[in-house]
Protein backbone atom coordinates (compact mmCIF):
# COMPACT_ATOMS: atom_id res chain seq x y z
CA UNK A 1 0.00 0.00 0.00
CA UNK A 2 1.75 3.64 -1.25
CA UNK A 3 1.09 6.09 1.61
CA UNK A 4 3.23 9.13 0.77
CA UNK A 5 2.91 10.75 4.49
CA UNK A 6 6.39 10.72 6.46
CA UNK A 7 4.56 10.21 10.34
CA UNK A 8 1.71 9.37 11.49
CA UNK A 9 -1.12 12.51 11.71
CA UNK A 10 -2.85 12.74 14.89
CA UNK A 11 -5.94 14.67 13.32
CA UNK A 12 -7.30 12.40 10.46
CA UNK A 13 -10.33 10.33 10.59
CA UNK A 14 -12.00 8.39 7.89
CA UNK A 15 -15.66 7.85 7.69
CA UNK A 16 -17.18 5.40 5.59
CA UNK A 17 -21.04 6.32 5.23
CA UNK A 18 -23.68 5.84 3.30
CA UNK A 19 -24.20 1.98 1.31
CA UNK A 20 -27.53 0.60 3.02
CA UNK A 21 -29.52 3.97 3.25
CA UNK A 22 -29.74 4.27 6.75
CA UNK A 23 -27.28 7.51 6.95
CA UNK A 24 -28.66 10.26 8.28
CA UNK A 25 -27.22 12.78 5.66
CA UNK A 26 -28.12 16.00 7.46
CA UNK A 27 -27.19 14.56 11.11
CA UNK A 28 -23.35 13.82 9.81
CA UNK A 29 -23.06 16.94 7.76
CA UNK A 30 -23.64 18.74 10.80
CA UNK A 31 -21.53 16.57 12.62
CA UNK A 32 -18.64 17.04 10.08
CA UNK A 33 -19.36 20.67 10.05
CA UNK A 34 -18.94 21.01 14.10
CA UNK A 35 -15.67 18.94 13.89
CA UNK A 36 -13.70 20.51 10.54
CA UNK A 37 -14.55 23.89 12.67
CA UNK A 38 -12.47 22.78 15.93
CA UNK A 39 -10.02 21.17 13.46
CA UNK A 40 -10.40 17.48 13.14
CA UNK A 41 -9.43 16.65 9.34
CA UNK A 42 -12.06 14.26 8.39
CA UNK A 43 -12.05 12.27 5.23
CA UNK A 44 -15.42 10.60 3.87
CA UNK A 45 -15.48 7.76 2.04
CA UNK A 46 -19.04 6.39 0.71
CA UNK A 47 -20.57 3.39 -0.97
CA UNK A 48 -24.61 3.43 -2.53
CA UNK A 49 -25.94 0.15 -2.52
CA UNK A 50 -29.24 1.98 -1.92
CA UNK A 51 -28.88 4.26 -4.86
CA UNK A 52 -27.64 1.54 -7.11
CA UNK A 53 -30.61 -1.12 -6.20
CA UNK A 54 -33.21 2.43 -7.59
CA UNK A 55 -30.74 3.22 -10.27
CA UNK A 56 -30.56 -0.80 -11.75
CA UNK A 57 -34.38 -1.08 -11.50
CA UNK A 58 -35.17 2.09 -13.23
CA UNK A 59 -32.60 1.02 -16.09
CA UNK A 60 -33.84 -2.72 -16.15
CA UNK A 61 -29.95 -3.96 -14.96
CA UNK A 62 -30.04 -7.06 -12.23
CA UNK A 63 -28.03 -6.66 -9.46
CA UNK A 64 -26.45 -9.99 -8.84
CA UNK A 65 -23.66 -11.12 -5.43
CA UNK A 66 -21.09 -13.81 -4.90
CA UNK A 67 -21.11 -15.52 -1.93
CA UNK A 68 -17.48 -16.77 -0.86
CA UNK A 69 -16.45 -19.98 0.86
CA UNK A 70 -16.46 -18.26 4.26
CA UNK A 71 -19.81 -16.54 3.45
CA UNK A 72 -18.79 -13.34 3.04
CA UNK A 73 -20.69 -11.62 0.42
CA UNK A 74 -19.55 -9.50 -2.58
CA UNK A 75 -21.53 -7.93 -5.63
CA UNK A 76 -20.67 -9.40 -9.00
CA UNK A 77 -19.73 -7.14 -11.77
CA UNK A 78 -20.79 -7.18 -15.08
CA UNK A 79 -20.01 -4.25 -17.50
CA UNK A 80 -23.85 -3.39 -16.88
CA UNK A 81 -23.42 -3.31 -13.07
CA UNK A 82 -20.24 -1.49 -13.78
CA UNK A 83 -22.08 1.52 -15.27
CA UNK A 84 -24.73 1.26 -12.65
CA UNK A 85 -22.47 1.80 -10.00
CA UNK A 86 -20.68 4.38 -11.58
CA UNK A 87 -23.50 6.91 -11.99
CA UNK A 88 -25.11 5.72 -8.85
CA UNK A 89 -22.00 6.92 -6.63
CA UNK A 90 -20.76 9.39 -8.91
CA UNK A 91 -24.10 10.88 -10.03
CA UNK A 92 -26.49 10.77 -7.25
CA UNK A 93 -24.83 9.92 -3.87
CA UNK A 94 -21.83 12.16 -4.39
CA UNK A 95 -23.51 14.98 -5.29
CA UNK A 96 -26.02 14.85 -2.29
CA UNK A 97 -23.15 14.53 0.07
CA UNK A 98 -21.52 17.30 -1.62
CA UNK A 99 -24.79 19.86 -1.68
CA UNK A 100 -25.57 18.92 2.15
CA UNK A 101 -22.31 19.61 3.36
CA UNK A 102 -22.18 23.40 1.52
CA UNK A 103 -25.56 23.62 3.00
CA UNK A 104 -23.78 23.16 6.56
CA UNK A 105 -20.58 25.19 5.30
CA UNK A 106 -17.70 22.68 5.04
CA UNK A 107 -15.67 23.22 1.58
CA UNK A 108 -15.77 19.33 0.59
CA UNK A 109 -14.50 17.83 -3.24
CA UNK A 110 -15.69 14.55 -4.60
CA UNK A 111 -13.32 12.06 -6.22
CA UNK A 112 -13.84 8.44 -7.41
CA UNK A 113 -10.92 6.35 -7.09
CA UNK A 114 -9.92 7.57 -11.14
CA UNK A 115 -8.96 10.89 -10.24
CA UNK A 116 -5.39 11.53 -10.51
CA UNK A 117 -5.09 7.91 -9.58
CA UNK A 118 -6.68 7.93 -6.05
CA UNK A 119 -7.24 4.46 -6.23
CA UNK A 120 -5.62 1.68 -7.90
CA UNK A 121 -6.54 -2.05 -7.74
CA UNK A 122 -5.11 -5.32 -9.16
CA UNK A 123 -8.19 -6.94 -11.12
CA UNK A 124 -9.04 -10.49 -9.81
CA UNK A 125 -9.25 -12.73 -12.76
CA UNK A 126 -10.56 -15.10 -10.87
CA UNK A 127 -12.91 -15.01 -7.68
CA UNK A 128 -14.27 -18.58 -5.64
CA UNK A 129 -17.92 -18.84 -4.75
CA UNK A 130 -20.40 -20.69 -3.65
CA UNK A 131 -23.50 -20.79 -6.24
CA UNK A 132 -26.33 -23.58 -5.50
CA UNK A 133 -24.15 -24.80 -2.96
CA UNK A 134 -21.62 -25.72 -4.95
CA UNK A 135 -18.08 -23.82 -5.43
CA UNK A 136 -17.34 -22.42 -8.53
CA UNK A 137 -15.02 -20.18 -9.82
CA UNK A 138 -16.28 -16.84 -11.38
CA UNK A 139 -13.37 -15.55 -14.06
CA UNK A 140 -15.61 -12.91 -15.64
CA UNK A 141 -16.46 -10.07 -13.04
CA UNK A 142 -14.92 -6.58 -12.78
CA UNK A 143 -13.94 -6.36 -9.36
CA UNK A 144 -10.42 -5.33 -7.45
CA UNK A 145 -8.56 -5.32 -4.78
CA UNK A 146 -6.70 -2.10 -4.24
CA UNK A 147 -3.17 -2.11 -3.84
CA UNK A 148 -2.10 1.92 -4.01
CA UNK A 149 -4.11 4.44 -3.08
CA UNK A 150 -3.08 8.30 -3.80
CA UNK A 151 -2.22 9.77 -0.30
CA UNK A 152 -0.64 12.90 -1.36
CA UNK A 153 -3.44 14.20 -3.18
CA UNK A 154 -5.54 13.98 -0.40
CA UNK A 155 -2.76 15.71 2.35
CA UNK A 156 -3.23 18.25 0.03
CA UNK A 157 -6.60 18.47 0.07
CA UNK A 158 -6.73 18.30 4.11
CA UNK A 159 -4.24 20.68 4.28
CA UNK A 160 -6.15 23.07 2.61
CA UNK A 161 -8.97 22.68 4.60
CA UNK A 162 -11.18 20.79 2.10
CA UNK A 163 -13.47 17.62 3.40
CA UNK A 164 -12.16 15.26 0.37
CA UNK A 165 -15.42 12.71 -0.38
CA UNK A 166 -14.24 9.40 -2.02
CA UNK A 167 -15.65 6.84 -3.68
CA UNK A 168 -15.23 3.46 -6.06
CA UNK A 169 -14.19 2.63 -8.79
CA UNK A 170 -10.66 2.51 -8.79
CA UNK A 171 -8.41 2.07 -11.57
CA UNK A 172 -6.64 -1.30 -13.00
CA UNK A 173 -3.68 -2.06 -14.31
CA UNK A 174 -4.89 -1.27 -17.60
CA UNK A 175 -6.09 2.21 -16.54
CA UNK A 176 -9.75 0.71 -17.01
CA UNK A 177 -12.32 1.21 -13.68
CA UNK A 178 -13.11 -1.45 -11.77
CA UNK A 179 -15.15 -2.10 -8.46
CA UNK A 180 -14.12 -2.21 -5.42
CA UNK A 181 -15.98 -2.71 -2.16
CA UNK A 182 -16.00 0.36 -0.28
CA UNK A 183 -15.99 -0.46 3.01
CA UNK A 184 -11.82 -1.92 1.97
CA UNK A 185 -11.90 0.87 0.19
CA UNK A 186 -12.23 3.13 3.50
CA UNK A 187 -9.30 0.79 5.29
CA UNK A 188 -7.08 1.33 2.68
CA UNK A 189 -7.31 5.45 2.53
CA UNK A 190 -7.35 5.43 6.54
CA UNK A 191 -3.59 3.10 6.04
CA UNK A 192 -2.29 5.09 3.28
CA UNK A 193 -3.05 8.50 5.26
CA UNK A 194 -1.93 6.76 8.58
CA UNK A 195 -5.43 7.99 10.22
CA UNK A 196 -5.87 7.80 13.93
CA UNK A 197 -9.42 6.43 13.70
CA UNK A 198 -11.97 4.86 10.76
CA UNK A 199 -15.25 4.95 11.62
CA UNK A 200 -18.29 2.44 9.76
CA UNK A 201 -21.27 4.15 10.15
CA UNK A 202 -24.13 1.29 9.19
CA UNK A 203 -27.43 0.47 9.62
CA UNK A 204 -26.82 -1.21 13.65
CA UNK A 205 -25.65 0.67 16.34
CA UNK A 206 -22.56 -1.57 16.27
CA UNK A 207 -21.69 -5.34 16.33
CA UNK A 208 -24.85 -7.04 17.57
CA UNK A 209 -25.02 -10.51 19.24
CA UNK A 210 -28.73 -11.15 17.64
CA UNK A 211 -29.05 -8.73 15.00
CA UNK A 212 -32.86 -8.59 15.66
CA UNK A 213 -32.10 -6.69 19.14
CA UNK A 214 -30.21 -3.64 18.96
CA UNK A 215 -29.75 -3.81 22.74
CA UNK A 216 -27.12 -6.65 22.00
CA UNK A 217 -24.27 -4.38 20.82
CA UNK A 218 -21.02 -5.23 21.78
CA UNK A 219 -18.78 -2.38 23.21
CA UNK A 220 -15.87 -4.13 21.99
CA UNK A 221 -15.60 -7.27 19.48
CA UNK A 222 -12.54 -9.00 19.13
CA UNK A 223 -11.83 -10.31 16.16
CA UNK A 224 -11.16 -14.18 15.64
CA UNK A 225 -7.84 -15.30 14.46
CA UNK A 226 -7.07 -15.53 11.02
CA UNK A 227 -8.45 -19.10 9.52
CA UNK A 228 -11.27 -19.37 12.14
CA UNK A 229 -14.75 -18.39 11.16
CA UNK A 230 -17.03 -14.79 12.81
CA UNK A 231 -19.96 -15.75 15.13
CA UNK A 232 -22.90 -17.24 12.99
CA UNK A 233 -24.44 -14.44 14.23
CA UNK A 234 -22.00 -12.34 12.04
CA UNK A 235 -23.83 -12.18 8.89
CA UNK A 236 -24.97 -9.94 5.79
CA UNK A 237 -22.61 -6.60 5.43
CA UNK A 238 -20.95 -6.55 8.65
CA UNK A 239 -18.96 -9.30 7.48
CA UNK A 240 -17.63 -7.27 5.00
CA UNK A 241 -17.16 -4.30 7.06
CA UNK A 242 -14.86 -6.59 9.96
CA UNK A 243 -12.86 -7.73 7.02
CA UNK A 244 -11.77 -4.04 6.28
CA UNK A 245 -11.43 -3.42 9.99
CA UNK A 246 -9.05 -6.31 10.23
CA UNK A 247 -7.17 -4.68 7.11
CA UNK A 248 -7.04 -1.57 8.96
CA UNK A 249 -6.05 -2.66 12.11
CA UNK A 250 -3.23 -4.69 10.54
CA UNK A 251 -2.05 -1.76 8.65
CA UNK A 252 -1.12 0.56 11.65
CA UNK A 253 -4.62 2.11 12.39
CA UNK A 254 -4.87 2.73 16.04
CA UNK A 255 -8.61 2.35 16.36
CA UNK A 256 -11.81 1.16 14.50
CA UNK A 257 -15.05 1.56 15.22
CA UNK A 258 -18.62 0.63 13.80
CA UNK A 259 -21.90 2.60 15.05
CA UNK A 260 -25.28 3.80 14.00
CA UNK A 261 -25.54 5.76 10.79
CA UNK A 262 -28.67 7.18 12.22
CA UNK A 263 -27.38 8.15 15.47
CA UNK A 264 -28.05 12.23 16.35
CA UNK A 265 -24.44 12.27 16.42
CA UNK A 266 -23.55 9.57 14.53
CA UNK A 267 -19.70 10.71 15.24
CA UNK A 268 -20.02 11.02 18.33
CA UNK A 269 -17.76 7.89 19.41
CA UNK A 270 -14.40 9.57 18.53
CA UNK A 271 -15.16 11.90 21.85
CA UNK A 272 -15.97 8.78 23.72
CA UNK A 273 -19.60 8.72 23.73
CA UNK A 274 -22.74 7.18 21.81
CA UNK A 275 -23.56 3.97 20.57
CA UNK A 276 -20.74 1.50 18.87
CA UNK A 277 -18.19 -1.47 19.32
CA UNK A 278 -14.84 -0.99 19.14
CA UNK A 279 -12.88 -3.41 17.03
CA UNK A 280 -10.08 -5.36 18.27
CA UNK A 281 -7.81 -7.78 16.80
CA UNK A 282 -6.91 -10.89 18.25
CA UNK A 283 -4.45 -10.76 21.49
CA UNK A 284 -5.07 -6.73 21.87
CA UNK A 285 -6.67 -5.50 25.41
CA UNK A 286 -9.75 -4.03 24.66
CA UNK A 287 -10.05 -0.09 24.92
Amino acid sequence: MSAHAPGRSQGIVVVKCGGSGALDVTRLCEDVAERTAAGQKLVLVHGGSAEMERLAGQLGVRLRHLTAPDGVVTRYTDDATLDVLTLALAGRVKPGLLCALDRHKVPAVGLTGLDAGLLRARRRRSVRAVVDGRPTVVRDDRGGRIVEVNAGLLHGLLAAGVVPVVSPPALAEDSEPVNTNADRAAAAVAVALRARCLVFLTGAPGVLTDPSDPSSVLAAYRLPPVGEPAPSWVAGGMRIKLVAAREALLGGVPEVWITDAAAKRPLRVLSGGGPGSSIVLPGVPSP
